[in-house]
C-alpha cells in the first residue's frame, strides 16, 4: 500500500520523530531519596541525546498526591515537590532543546485531583460545584448513584458526598471529572496550554482525549447506543479546534490518547484544524503474528490517509505490560486480562521478538514512541503484593496486579546501589534482584545489547529520511514474512515464520536485530534493514 507523501513545512519535525516517554518517578533519582526527579533527568540528557531521540514526552510532573501516578493533578502550574521545581523544569526544557531534544508535556483534561482548589471549594459549597458532575442520587433517599456508569478502574463511577449528593469519576474516586460544558473549564485549560507553551514546550499529549464531554442528561449506559454518553461525543471537536488555535500561536503540536474502534470517527480528531497526531493502539495491541501485524499497519495508514496525518507507532507505555514479557507469552496480544500474578513468559523468546519489533516500528511511516526502559530490554517486574501502589490493583479487589510492573525504576549502573537509580534510599518501587543485568552502563559496552540496537537503528533512521514519514510499499514475501520498501531504496524484512527467510542478495545489509544464519538468511523472529 503506497501512501502519498504530505507537503513538508519547517515545523513538521513531529511527523517522523522518535519520541521517548519519561515517567519521571522511575527514570533517574538525582537526590537519592528513592523517587525519580527532574535533576535525574537533567543528568541523563546526554544519554538521551546519544540515544538519538527527537523529543521527550513527560508523563505528568505536576503537583499531585499521586493517587494515580500523577494523573491526579492538583496544580498544573507547579511541579510536584518530589520531582523538583518549576524553575528546574524550565531549565530542563531549555537544556534539552540545546541538545536538539524537544519537550512534550502531558495534560489530563478529563479530571483533576481531589486536592485541586476547585474541588476543595466545591466541597465547601462554593459555585465551583458547577465545574464538576455533582448530582442527587436515585432511590427513595438518594442512596443509589445517578446512573449505572462504571469506572475505568473498576467499580462504580460515582461516590457519595457527605451532603448526600454523588460526584462522577470515570477513574479513581480521588479524580473527580470536570464538567466541560462549563466555560470556565475550557478557559482554564487554554490558559494552562499557554502557560507551558510560553515555557518552551513543543507539544502536549492529551490523556483520555475522547472522554471529556458527557451527555448532560447523564443517562444509563446502553450497549451500542449512539451517541455514547461519554465517549467520542461531537462536542469534543469544538474543544480541540479551540485548542488548535492556541497551539498554532506557538507552533506547538498535539498528540491525543484516542481509543476508538471506528476508523472514520478516529480520523475526525486528526483533521487539519484539530489534533496533529493520535496514539495508535491497534499496533500495540497486535499479537506477534505476520498477518495481523500487516492488517494493523494497513488499517492504520488507511485511517490517517484521508486527513493527511502521520501515523504513530508504539510497543509499550506506562500502562502496558512490557514488550519483552508480552511477546514471550503464548498470548502476546494487548489484554489487561493477562495481567495476572505469575503469568509465565519466555524472556529469551520475548527479547528476540522485541528486538525485531523495534526495527519494524522504527521502519514504519510516521512517528515512533519509545517508553523508557524499552531500549534496555526490560521485562515486566513482579511487584510483591504489599508493595503495589497502582489503584487498579485495589479497585479490582486485589486480583489485578496493576501497572506497577512496567514502572519499576530504571537500572543505570550495574555496580552501584539500586542499580544506579539513586544512591541513598530504596526506590519507591522495588527493583528485581537481577535488574543490574540490564544496566545502561553494561549495555553501552556490549555491541550486541538492546541499547546498542536502538542506538544504531535511531542513528540510521535519522541519517536516512526515507525511513521517516512517507510512502510504504509491500513487497512479495513468503507466508509469515513482512517485507516492505520505503523511500530511497530502504527495505525492512521481518521474519515471523518457522523457517529462515531469504534476503535479496543484491541489497546491502544495514542492520539486523540478530545474526543471520550461515547461508545469509534471516532466522525466525528476526528483522533486517536493507538498502537496494
Amino acid at each position: 500500500m503506497a501512501q502519498p507523501t504530505p507537503a513538508r513545512t519547517p515545523n513538521d519535525w513531529w511527523r517522523s520523530a522518535v519520541i521517548y516517554q519519561v515517567y519521571v518517578r522511575s527514570f533517574a533519582d538525582g537526590d537519592g531519596d528513592g523517587t525519580g526527579d527532574l535533576a535525574g533527568v537533567r543528568a541523563r540528557l546526554p544519554y538521551l541525546a546519544e540515544l538519538g531521540v527527537d523529543a521527550l514526552w513527560f508523563s505528568p510532573w505536576y503537583q499531585s498526591p499521586m493517587k494515580d501516578g500523577g494523573y491526579d493533578v492538583a496544580d498544573y502550574r507547579a511541579i510536584d515537590p518530589a520531582f523538583g521545581t518549576l524553575a528546574e523544569a524550565e531549565k530542563l526544557i531549555a537544556e534539552a532543546r540545546e541538545l536538539g531534544i524537544r519537550t512534550i508535556v502531558d495534560i489530563v483534561p478529563n479530571h483533576v485531583s481531589d486536592q485541586h482548589p476547585w474541588w476543595r471549594a466545591a466541597l465547601a459549597g462554593g459555585a465551583e460545584r458547577e465545574l464538576f458532575h455533582i448530582r442527587p442520587g436515585r432511590g427513595d433517599h438518594g442512596e443509589l448513584p445517578p446512573n449505572d456508569w462504571t469506572s475505568e478502574f473498576g467499580g462504580p463511577a460515582w461516590t457519595r458526598l457527605p451532603d448526600g449528593h454523588w460526584y462522577l469519576h470515570l477513574f479513581a474516586p480521588e479524580q473527580p471529572d470536570l464538567n466541560w460544558a462549563h466555560p470556565a473549564v475550557r478557559q482554564e485549560h487554554e490558559e494552562i496550554l499557554r502557560f507551558w507553551f510560553e515555557r518552551g514546550v513543543a507539544g502536549v499529549r492529551i490523556d483520555s482525549a475522547a472522554l471529556l464531554a458527557k451527555d448532560p442528561r447523564l443517562p444509563d449506559f446502553v450497549e451500542g447506543r449512539d451517541p455514547h454518553p461519554y465517549v467520542d461525543r461531537d462536542e469534543l471537536h469544538d474543544i480541540y479546534r479551540s485548542w488548535r488555535g492556541v497551539a498554532d500561536e506557538y507552533g506547538g503540536v498535539f498528540v491525543g490518547e484516542v481509543w476508538l474502534p471506528d476508523s472514520e470517527r478516529f480520523a475526525r480528531y486528526l483533521r487539519p484544524d484539530e489534533l496533529h497526531t493520535a496514539f495508535n493502539f491497534s499496533f500495540l495491541a497486535c499479537p506477534w503474528d505476520a498477518r495481523r501485524l500487516r492488517t494493523s499497519i494497513d488499517e492504520t495508514l488507511a485511517e490517517h490517509a484521508p486527513v493527511g496525518a502521520p501515523a504513530t507507532w508504539v510497543l509499550c507505555n506506562h500502562d502496558v505490560t512490557r514488550t519483552v514479557t508480552r511477546y514471550g507469552r503464548e498470548d502476546t496480544g494487548f489484554d489487561f486480562a493477562t495481567k495476572v500474578f505469575g503469568t509465565p513468559s519466555d524472556l529469551a523468546l520475548g527479547t528476540r521478538r522485541a528486538r525485531a519489533a523495534a526495527l519494524l516500528s522504527l521502519a514504519l511511516p510516521g512517528a515512533v514512541y519509545v517508553y523508557q526502559g524499552e531500549e534496555l530490554g526490560l521485562p515486566e517486574a513482579d511487584i510483591p503484593r504489599d508493595r503495589i501502589q497502582d489503584p487498579m490493583h485495589f479497585r479490582s479487589g486485589g486480583t489485578d496486579p496493576g501497572r506497577d510492573g512496567c514502572r519499576v525504576p530504571l537500572p543505570w549502573a550495574a555496580q552501584a546501589p539500586y542499580a544506579g537509580f539513586g544512591s541513598r534510599e530504596e526506590p519507591w518501587l522495588p527493583q528485581p534482584a537481577h535488574w543490574a543485568e540490564y544496566a545502561a552502563d553494561a549495555q553501552t559496552e556490549d555491541p550486541g545489547s538492546m541499547l546498542a540496537l536502538y542506538r544504531a537503528a535511531i542513528r540510521i533512521r535519522r541519517a536516512t529520511p526515507g525511513f521517516g514519514d512517507g510512502p510504504l510499499t509491500w513487497l512479495p514475501s513468503a507466508d509469515g514474512v513482512l517485507s516492505f520498501a520505503r523511500d530511497d531504496g530502504l527495505v525492512c524484512v521481518v521474519n515471523l515464520a518457522d523457517t529462515p527467510a531469504e534476503l535479496d542478495g543484491t541489497s546491502r545489509l544495514l542492520l539486523s536485530s540478530g545474526p543471520l544464519d550461515a547461508r545469509g538468511r534471516l532466522p525466525r523472529d528476526t528483522a533486517a534493514w536493507l538498502l537496494r
